[in-house]
C-alpha cells in the first residue's frame, strides 16, 4: 500500500492507494474516530459490489452504520438530492462530529462532500473512490459541488476529507468504459505536470486497459501525486490549481449541452484536443505533440471528435464557465508534454474555430 500525504494548508490527510485498501478502513477509522456512528453515502450498484461487506466489517469493529442511498447518474448530483440527504441525516440525529463516508465515483464523492461541507456547517468526510476518475482526481483536494439547471459544479464548497482510501483492486469490477473515462483525467495529469507518466501511458496503455495490477498502481500513484502536489500549493484554486482544468472549459460545456449524455472523460478528452489545437494556432505548441496527445487519447478508448453537439450551443455554455474573470476567459493551454500555461488571450472566436475543426 502506498501512502500519499496531502497538506493543503487547512488540513493534513493521507491518501491510501493499493489493492485491498477497502479492508483497511474499519481498523483505521476505529483508531482515528472518537464516536461509534457514521453514515455511508453510496448508490445501489456500488453498495451491492462493495458496500455490504464494508458495512459488515465496520459493524464488527463496533460502528453503528447508516446507509444513505442515492440513485446512479449525474442528474442526481443536485440540490434536490442534497436536500433529501439533509432530511435523512436530521431524522437519524446525525451530529456535527459524525463522519460521512463517500463510497462511489465522482458523483457520489462530490455530492456526499457537499452535504458533509454544508450540513451543520461541516461534518468529517472520508472519501472511498471506486472509479479510476475519482481515485486520481475528484476524491483529492476538497472540491465538493452539485449541479443546478445548466450550471455544472457551480454550487459548492471547499471541504477537505479526513482521509482517502483508494482500493485499486475494485477497479476490476468496473465496465471498460469507466476505465477509459478515468484515463482522461490521468492523461490530463500527465500533460500538465508529468512527462514520465505520459511516456508510461504511451508504452503501457494496453496493460492499463487490461487492468494489470502493477501498471494500474503505478499510474494511479503518479496521477494522484500530481493532484496532491498542485493542491498543496493552491488549496482554494486562486492560482496554479487552475491548471487542473485543462480540457474542462469546453469539456464542461459539452457535458452541459448534451445533458450529460456523454461522460466526463469523453468531454475532457475532446476538450484537451481543443486546447492543444488553440495552443498550436497561437504558436505555443507543436504539431508532433498534438499528434502524441491525440494518439494516447485514442489508445485509451476515448473519442477525439465532438459527438453531435452544435458549436453555437457549446459556445453559449462556455460563456457561463466559472473560470471567466472580469469578462475574460481563462484557458489552460499545453505548451509541451508536462507543461501548461494559464492564458487570458483565448477568444470565443478561437474556441469556435477549434471546435469546427474537431466536429
Amino acid at each position: 500500500m502506498h501512502v500519499l500525504k496531502v497538506s493543503p494548508g487547512s488540513s493534513n490527510y493521507n491518501v491510501y492507494i493499493g489493492p485491498g485498501v477497502l479492508g483497511e478502513i474499519p481498523v483505521r477509522l476505529k483508531r482515528s474516530i472518537a464516536g461509534k456512528r457514521l453514515f455511508v453515502v453510496t448508490n445501489p450498484a456500488i453498495f451491492e459490489l462493495h458496500g455490504f461487506n464494508l458495512k459488515e466489517e465496520l459493524q464488527r469493529e463496533g460502528f453503528e452504520v447508516g446507509i444513505l442511498m442515492v440513485p446512479e447518474g449525474e442528474e442526481f448530483k443536485s440540490l434536490e438530492t442534497a436536500g433529501r440527504l439533509y432530511t435523512e441525516l436530521a431524522s437519524q440525529n446525525a451530529e456535527r462530529s459524525t463522519p460521512i463516508l463517500a463510497l462511489g465515483g465522482g458523483v457520489i464523492g462530490d455530492l456526499a462532500g457537499f452535504v458533509a461541507a454544508t450540513y451543520m456547517r461541516g461534518m468529517p468526510l472520508i472519501q472511498i473512490p471506486t472509479t479510476l476518475l475519482a481515485q486520481v482526481d475528484s476524491s483529492i483536494g476538497g472540491k465538493t459541488a452539485v449541479n443546478h439547471d445548466q450550471l455544472k459544479n457551480q454550487i459548492g464548497a471547499f471541504h477537505q476529507p479526513s482521509a482517502v482510501f483508494s482500493d485499486t483492486f475494485v477497479l476490476k469490477t468496473l465496465p471498460p468504459g469507466q476505465i477509459s473515462n478515468g484515463l482522461a483525467e490521468v492523461i490530463k495529469s500527465a500533460i500538465i505536470s508529468d512527462p514520465q507518466l505520459f511516456s508510461l501511458l504511451e508504452h503501457r496503455m494496453g496493460n492499463m486497459l487490461a487492468l494489470e495490477q502493477k501498471t494500474m498502481d503505478a499510474v494511479i500513484i503518479r496521477a494522484a501525486g500530481v493532484k496532491a502536489r498542485i493542491v498543496n500549493n493552491d488549496e482554494r484554486d486562486k492560482r496554479r490549481r487552475n491548471i487542473l482544468n485543462l480540457g474542462h472549459t469546453t469539456g464542461h460545456a459539452l457535458e452541459t449541452v448534451t445533458r450529460y449524455k456523454i461522460n466526463h472523460g469523453t468531454a475532457v478528452a475532446i476538450g484537451m484536443i481543443i486546447a492543444a489545437r488553440i495552443s498550436l494556432k497561437m504558436g505555443l505548441f507543436s504539431q508532433r505533440d498534438l499528434g502524441r496527445i491525440t494518439s494516447v487519447i485514442t489508445a485509451a478508448g476515448l473519442p477525439t471528435s465532438i459527438p453531435g453537439a452544435s458549436v453555437a450551443d457549446i459556445l453559449a455554455a462556455v460563456r457561463h464557465d466559472k473560470k471567466i474573470s472580469a469578462g475574460r476567459l481563462k484557458f489552460i493551454l499545453p505548451v509541451g508534454i508536462g507543461k501548461v500555461i494559464i492564458s487570458d488571450r483565448v477568444s470565443l472566436e478561437m474556441v469556435a474555430q477549434a471546435l469546427e475543426e474537431q466536429a
